[in-house]
């Protein structure tokens, strides 16, 4: 049985104090290992002060970290420091193992593994659509193309990551779990809905709860009513919509669910300071696309 099905590994030195200040990349590379020679001991590696984070892609790896083995199927990773009490195999009841894998190294690095290990373990779960794991492939990319050609390229390349690894498991992450099934039902169906004549009972109706318990739940949940988180769905799409000078006020106003262009321009200059027309033909601010309103 052959070693490995394909191995694109990359390994970067670059010269410079400040690479051990920030966060820069050490190896990158994507495999697939059939060898069930395959195992790496991280007390017995000669890397000092690395971080490796490595992402399953398909069959299946194991880690032992401590006295706790966990088998690592599609979709999940560990993150674990050089050295330290751990090690990771192909296991004999598996035919393969993909992963992408990215060792990192730097003060700033340091730092935010501890951060991550902290509050989520050295097992990781994340779908391969979501930005940390499309970075790494971004990465391998760009240096399979044009390569990377310097440390402050490099570290840029590394902080983005551990950036999009903090905000997938802090707040991508963590508000899909926190949101109860009946909010989400009612987020879809006002977002598939605006530009309809949707009130608060057809709100509720979607949830499948009383109108008392839905409103305080959404409330906990959103920090906003029901009615508020419409309204700025709505606003949204009215500066998209406003944008298109042959549209309208009274057209606008009935496109995002408004009876009439008054009442529509009223609600929006409640939340914006100034009517839609005003929006519309400023000159001493600039529109926008979307709005982010409190």
């Amino acid at each position: 049985m052959k070693g490995y099905v394909s191995h694109n590994t990359y390994g970067f030195k670059f010269r410079g104090e400040h690479q051990e200040r920030i966060a820069g990349i050490h190896v990158i590379g994507k495999e697939n290992r059939t060898d069930y020679n395959y195992k790496w001991d991280g007390l017995k590696r000669s890397e000092n002060d690395r971080f490796v984070f490595q992402y399953t892609l398909g069959g299946n790896g194991a880690i032992r970290i401590g006295t706790h083995t966990y088998t690592l199927s599609k979709g999940e990773a560990f993150f674990v420091r050089l050295p330290s009490d751990h090690c990771y195999y192909l296991p004999e009841d598996s035919h393969h193992w993909e992963f992408i894998f990215l060792t990192l190294y730097g003060d700033e690095a340091r730092h935010f593994y501890e951060k991550i290990i902290e509050k989520h373990g050295h097992i990781l779960s994340m779908p391969s659509h979501v930005k940390p794991i499309k970075h790494i492939f971004r990465i391998l990319e760009k240096i399979e193309t044009t390569g990377i050609h310097n440390g402050y390229e490099a570290s840029n390349y590394a902080y983005t990551f551990l950036m999009e690894c903090m905000h997938y498991l802090e707040h991508v992450q963590k508000s899909d779990d926190e949101v109860p099934v009946a909010i989400a039902k009612t987020l879809s169906f006002i977002k598939e809905n605006y530009q309809k004549d949707v009130g608060l009972e057809d709100i509720v109706s979607v949830s499948g709860l009383s109108k008392y318990h839905f409103t305080r739940l959404f409330h906990k949940t959103m920090k906003e009513t029901p009615m508020q988180y419409l309204t700025k769905i709505r606003m949204h799409h009215a500066l998209e919509l406003l944008q298109h000078r042959a549209l309208t006020i009274e057209e606008v106003a009935l496109a995002v669910g408004y009876s009439n262009g008054n009442y529509f321009s009223k609600v929006f200059k409640s939340l914006l300071d100034i009517s839609p027309s005003q929006y519309r033909n400023g000159t001493s601010f600039m529109p926008v696309d979307r709005l982010f309103l409190d």
